[in-house]
């Protein structure tokens, strides 16, 4: 299972990736649980609504996520991600591009997999050590 479990969540992590960079609420919907804390690198706690109001408001606007250093902790049907990003995009018409490391819990629902918990924090410069 483990290997297996592994490419699931990779491609979990990239059709995550994709949706953010395109606002598409409906996969955002499908990938994220409605159970979903989302703590940002400002510190909010962010709800799976809150989270689709920026994307589908155009508060949020992603051009890029460069995904790099992922990391994966595997056990049964949970997931824990760590992983550094490069992001480039706009928050309410301001540049808000930068680089962050983010924490991603996925589980299983189903069929499917969701991120049920995740963390960001921004990076003073690409971590490129890691």
């Amino acid at each position: 299972m483990g290997n297996n479990l592994v490419q699931h969540i990779l491609q979990a992590e990239e059709a995550l990736k994709i949706a953010m960079q395109k606002s598409d609420i409906a996969a955002l919907d499908s990938l994220l649980s409605d159970q979903l804390i989302f703590t940002n690198h400002l510190g909010q706690r962010l709800s799976k609504n809150d989270d689709l109001d920026l994307h589908r408001s155009g508060l949020l606007n992603i051009n890029s996520i460069d995904l790099y250093n992922l990391d994966l902790i595997t056990q049964q049907e949970t997931c824990v991600v760590h992983a550094f990003a490069s992001i480039t995009g706009t928050y309410s018409g301001q540049n808000a591009d930068g680089h962050f490391a983010f924490s991603r819990v996925w589980a299983k629902h189903g069929d499917k997999w969701q991120v049920i918990s995740a963390q960001s924090t921004l990076l003073a410069q690409k971590d490129i050590n890691n």
